[in-house]
């Protein structure tokens, strides 16, 4: 699915997950509510983007969706890439020298240093995507629309994943990238 993420991110993306399999191998997804396991976060960053990718022919089959499979695949990619940083032991965060402290929880501005350190190129779709894919929360305005369209549809995968389906594929525990 990384090679279905646009031409200029496409690198970023697949430099990240080397990095994230060579150095944070069994990151967990949570430390409790989902995907919280070793491998979890692997499994959880799996499928959103499996989600993503079926999704996206069904609902823009019904009426034409306003953004590109893309990017929906390169926010669910990103939107918790702080929580291996978070939950793995120190000398495996020593193998990134250039993060000065551990992130906290859903840290978006460890996240934005991330995607920099990278050198991804998000649109402004994109940025509100992973700002709100897990809901406007406090930016809720009754009458605005803050979440915009892509959040809202990475949004479905990510509460499909983390809430209807938390546990799976726990039985599959020891399961590599």
């Amino acid at each position: 699915m990384l090679d279905s993420i646009n031409d200029e991110n496409r690198p970023q993306a697949k430099q990240l997950w080397g990095d994230l399999v060579k150095n944070l191998p069994r990151a967990a997804g949570s430390t409790k509510s989902h995907h919280a396991w070793d491998y979890g976060y692997r499994d959880h960053v799996l499928e959103v983007m499996n989600l993503a990718f079926n999704l996206y022919g069904l609902l823009d089959g019904i009426r034409p969706l306003p953004f590109r499979q893309s990017s929906a695949l390169l926010v669910l990619f990103l939107h918790d890439c702080e929580k291996p940083f978070k939950l793995s032991p120190v000398q495996e965060l020593d193998q990134f020298s250039w993060i000065a402290e551990r992130p906290k929880k859903s840290d978006k501005e460890f996240q934005k240093r991330l995607i920099e350190h990278y050198g991804f190129q998000l649109s402004a779709d994109e940025w509100n995507g992973l700002r709100y894919v897990e809901g406007e929360n406090n930016d809720y305005v009754e009458g605005v629309r803050t979440q915009g369209p892509l959040a809202a549809f990475c949004h479905m995968c990510d509460v499909a994943s983390a809430r209807i389906w938390y546990d799976y594929p726990r039985h599959q525990q020891g399961s590599k990238f």
